[in-house]
């Protein structure tokens, strides 16, 4: 007999916000900070069933890349069960686009 109610079966239904609180697990190996963190999520569009995000990296050629771009695909897919594409934006990373307070380690704000 199953005792599961049917709220346990139910699979909830990601937001922009719950994928981005997700992201927080993938890490820069480099810096020690997480992506979203680092500002590197530029946007997270949930439609049709399906999640893009953008991202960008902090140098354009990042040794991390690859990695950084599977790691955010995994753990979105992981955690939305929705068929994920993560797309490179085109803008160039400052420190600016750090969270608030996130560049205190550096010094910079």
């Amino acid at each position: 007999m199953n005792n599961k109610t049917n709220t346990e079966n139910k699979q909830v239904t990601p937001t922009s916000e719950t994928v981005r609180d997700a992201l927080r697990e993938v890490m820069d190996p480099e810096l020690g900070m997480n992506v979203v963190e680092l500002g590197l999520i530029r946007e997270v569009v949930l439609e049709n069933n399906k999640l893009s995000i953008t991202m960008i990296l902090t140098t354009p050629f990042c040794p991390y890349g690859p990695a950084l771009i599977e790691s955010v695909r995994d753990t979105a897919s992981t955690h939305s069960s929705m068929t994920t594409t993560v797309e490179m934006g085109t803008e160039m990373w400052t420190p600016e686009m750090m969270e608030e307070g996130a560049g205190g380690d550096w010094g910079l704000f």
